[in-house]
């Protein structure tokens, strides 16, 4: 079975973006095709810039960063839940991304993003860090304005086309998921 982690990407205080992981999660349980579980950033206090090396170079983890690793590790897909804040993601979405490296690799990605533009600019940020770290991003995504998905741009109310967007998307993230896990599984059996 797929494991999909929905990492809600911002830590805020009154963030929209843990309501936008539970409204995935909702219509994503829907499915057997996988299993579902939520990561929220704020369980995982890393602080900015908080290792001395790079993470492929570390040898000797500390207990948070062990605990976030053990939690991506573990992972076969992410959904990706991100605002867009000054044209890109959070900055500690991007910083709990780097505190790892092989962890993410040879697995697949999709995004839900919000915004004043539906979050395009902070996930074709992302497509660029996805990239680098050997994670396969899928092309359909999930955009919802703040000014059409959510009523007084603070409570989700997603427009009908996008639990169709919704639905593309896992489509393609768990075919990408199923592809990748398989080529995990032979790797490490060579």
């Amino acid at each position: 079975m797929i494991t999909v982690g929905i990492i809600i990407g911002s830590t805020r205080p009154g963030r929209k973006s843990e309501g936008v992981a539970r409204w995935v999660q909702e219509i994503a349980a829907k499915r057997s095709d996988a299993k579902f579980e939520l990561v929220d950033l704020k369980d995982f206090p890393l602080p900015h810039l908080g290792e001395s090396l790079p993470p492929e170079l570390e040898e000797d983890r500390q207990a948070h960063i062990k605990a976030w690793a053990e939690k991506i590790s573990s992972l076969d897909a992410y959904i990706f839940i991100t605002p867009e804040y000054n044209h890109g993601p959070p900055g500690v979405l991007k910083n709990a991304i780097d505190y790892l490296y092989d962890e993410w690799s040879n697995k697949a990605a999709g995004f839900v993003s919000y915004g004043g533009v539906g979050g395009a600019r902070a996930v074709e940020h992302l497509r660029l860090v996805m990239a680098e770290l050997q994670i396969a991003d899928v092309r359909s995504q999930v955009s919802l304005s703040l000014f059409a998905d959510f009523e007084n741009y603070s409570a989700l109310m997603p427009l009908a086309h996008q639990v169709d967007a919704l639905n593309a998307m896992l489509d393609q993230l768990l075919g990408w998921a199923g592809a990748l896990k398989t080529l995990r599984i032979e790797a490490t059996s060579v």
